[in-house]
């Protein structure tokens, strides 16, 4: 989603690869869900796209980049409790305008706002682990976790975390675990990588600027927001001809 740790620490350029980066993933999004209506809301024939392992490979494109994007983004806010504030803000709009046939509980911008979060208030002990070693350690954790939430347990309550039951459903569900761990294998990813980078980052990524993408990035929060009702609104129309 969008990221305003630039914004937040107007100290530190703008990085224009993120922003193409964030733009070309929230187009890939917006196409997901569009093959997803009308697959499954608007009876179209799209038989690549019912295939489960199709659907799990580009949903998590999309997905691991949001969080890694906002795991790095730590680096460069100046303040991440705010960071985080703003994607909790942000929480109740999408699970009130983002889902369409079944309710969103603990979708992506709950992962990232508690990520966030969590981040903002324990990141006094996560400095003092060298970079190296926290970034292989949530890589591992990550992988280690990964299975968690696709199961179900017999208790109630838990599914923020990564314990869903049986009677939990959402139509996006990123709880803690493992996404955590992803995150902060970003957030310790962009530690080291300006510990060796002591020159700022390259050229590259401050010229990568693809105008059209970078625009989007800049606006995917409000994209990711009305995303949905519009295609919605798109699909009965064409339905209705």
């Amino acid at each position: 989603m969008q990221d305003n740790a630039h914004e937040d620490n107007p100290q530190k350029p703008r990085i224009a690869f993120f922003d193409s980066l964030r733009g070309f993933t929230i187009i890939s999004m917006v196409a997901f869900h569009a093959a997803y209506d009308a697959a499954y809301l608007y009876g179209f024939e799209i038989p690549w796209f019912t295939d489960p392992i199709i659907q799990t490979v580009w949903r998590s494109s999309i997905s691991w980049v949001f969080l890694a994007l906002a795991g790095w983004m730590t680096s460069l806010s100046r303040n991440n409790l705010k960071r985080g504030g703003v994607y909790a803000g942000a929480v109740f709009l999408a699970t009130s305008i983002a889902g369409v046939d079944t309710p969103i509980s603990f979708g992506i911008i709950y992962c990232m706002a508690a990520c966030t979060l969590l981040y903002a208030a324990t990141a006094p002990l996560l400095n003092r682990l060298p970079a190296a070693v926290g970034l292989i350690s949530c890589l591992v954790l990550f992988a280690a976790t990964y299975t968690l939430p696709h199961t179900t347990y017999p208790v109630e309550g838990l599914a923020w975390l990564g314990f869903p039951s049986a009677s939990f459903v959402s139509g996006d569900y990123y709880p803690l675990l493992p996404n955590v761990f992803l995150y902060l294998a970003d957030a310790f990813a962009a530690r080291w990588f300006d510990g060796h980078h002591a020159s700022g980052y390259p050229m590259w990524m401050m010229k990568a600027d693809v105008p059209f993408l970078s625009m989007i990035g800049k606006l995917s929060l409000p994209i990711y927001l009305v995303h949905q009702p519009l295609l919605i609104l798109i699909f009965t129309m064409v339905s209705n001809m």
